[in-house]
């Protein structure tokens, strides 16, 4: 078996790279990185199976909820249950991270104007 990932998180797809030769226990660590909206709740996970001149086979895949990791920041190393048509088909590991975007206030002085010009007097 040569497995690899798709992940996706709403309309975001990432693939990990094959891992060719590692039959049932492949180790990828790679890290993926998704830009997350309001709305999003699951990150989907599709494990596959390369296959070189026919169509890849699906080998199962997990629904992992993200409000855990929006609550939490981090969650460290995790076994995930893999299933194939409600059965079990084994786990998948991994850790998940939320940095949430900051978001800078920024104090403008805001200058009184006219017609587009600024006001002026002169005294002589």
């Amino acid at each position: 078996m040569d497995p690899y990932v798709l992940l996706t998180c709403r309309t975001q797809e990432q693939k990990s790279s094959v891992a060719s030769g590692k039959g049932s226990e492949p180790e990828w660590n790679e890290d993926f990185i998704f830009n997350i909206s309001e709305g999003a709740s699951e990150l989907a996970l599709k494990i596959m199976d390369s296959d070189t001149g026919s169509q890849d086979d699906f080998v199962g895949e997990v629904a992992i909820p993200l409000e855990p990791v929006f609550i939490e920041r981090n969650i460290p190393l995790t076994a995930y249950t893999v299933v194939k048509d409600g059965e079990y088909r084994g786990e998948i590991k991994l850790g998940l991270t939320f940095t949430p975007e900051e978001r800078e206030s920024r104090d403008f002085e805001v200058e009184e104007s006219f017609g587009g010009w600024k006001q002026s007097s002169y005294t002589d």
